[in-house]
């Protein structure tokens, strides 16, 4: 048995393999001649470590097959390797396969195909989505520039766009315009391609049905949703997956000193946006999250209200989700018969 660290580039990965005490060190490239080279030189009880990168998905379908575990490390968890006085590809191999010996690397969920596909396409938007905001911005700032005061809601159609009146521009400033507002309506177009393809595609994932049975919670969402959470069966409870998202406290103890401090906010930023968004949304149909809400606002103030709410949705979907729950009446908690 043989503990192999890898570390991974674009174009080539050196491997460190510890077997026996003994070290053997070599460089392979990233193509298909050296991949298959090294599973041939793996063994079935071997364990292999690689930090999560761009391309460590594309590693591990070549080479979990060829092995007895295959590690995916979390490099902001293991800080060994960035913080390094020694940074090279050889000294990095090594620390990922000694502290894969001792089982000591924190190691990364693995998510679906199908999950990593949703993530890819639900960020891609989010970034389009933003870049537009920034043109738009760039427009209202254009138009405050010469006093002109224009709400941001309407720049949201592509009509009023086009019906905006340029003549308080100079030559040079109608340029500008014209660029911004035409690189606007074009990730108009773009992100409504996404859309349609998003929506046919989180149909057939798993799930689905459950989080749009939940008031609130629409179609791109649960894109977002189920992306970010892939397999619910990797969450032992809800509790989990609200850390893994970033929306528990900050903890802070030491002998008799107990701080508790605003919430980590770790994890997929867009998942908490969202669940947020949903969770305004909910309150105002579910009476249940309606009156916790209230409740809290009333101690704590509504920032710490909505906070507490959206964790408390999270259990609601976690719950869902691990149950395989839809509902007739989510208002009511009241589940569709099957």
């Amino acid at each position: 048995m043989s503990y192999i660290g890898v570390d991974l580039h674009t174009n080539s990965f050196t491997i460190c393999r510890l077997d026996d005490g003994q070290e053997m060190i070599k460089t392979y490239a990233l193509c298909a001649l050296d991949l298959s080279a090294f599973c041939l030189s793996l063994s079935a009880d071997d364990e292999v470590a690689v930090e999560a990168t761009g391309n460590s998905a594309y590693f591990r379908d070549e080479v979990v097959s060829c092995v007895g575990r295959f590690v995916t490390v979390n490099p902001s968890q293991f800080q060994v390797i960035r913080k390094s006085v020694k940074k090279t590809d050889k000294h990095d191999a090594r620390a990922l396969a000694l502290f894969l010996s001792k089982d000591m690397l924190p190691e990364t969920r693995v998510k679906s195909k199908t999950h990593m596909e949703l993530a890819s396409i639900t960020h891609t938007r989010d970034l389009l989505v933003k870049q537009r905001t920034r043109l738009l911005n760039k427009i209202h700032s254009l138009y405050n520039g010469h006093g002109v005061k224009i709400k941001k809601a309407k720049l949201a159609s592509k009509r009023a766009l086009l019906a905006l009146d340029l003549a308080i521009f100079s030559d040079l400033e109608t340029v500008e315009f014209t660029v911004v507002r035409d690189q606007a309506l074009s990730l108009s177009v773009s992100i409504k391609a996404l859309d349609k393809h998003i929506e046919a595609y989180v149909q057939n994932v798993e799930g689905y049905e459950g989080l749009i049975s939940i008031k609130g919670i629409g179609t791109r969402s649960a894109a977002v949703m189920l992306s970010a959470i892939g397999d619910v069966n990797d969450f032992e409870t809800a509790d989990k997956l609200a850390a893994y998202f970033g929306i528990v406290p900050r903890v802070s103890q030491s002998n008799e000193t107990d701080n508790r401090g605003r919430i980590t906010k770790r994890g997929n930023k867009l998942m908490r946006t969202i669940l947020v968004q949903c969770t305004l949304v909910s309150i105002r149909y579910s009476g249940y999250l309606n009156s916790f809400y209230q409740k809290i606002k009333a101690r704590r103030g509504a920032g710490k209200a909505i906070i507490a709410t959206a964790r408390k949705l999270l259990k609601i979907i976690f719950d869902t989700l691990k149950n395989g729950w839809v509902f007739e009446d989510f208002t009511q908690f009241k589940l569709a018969e099957n």
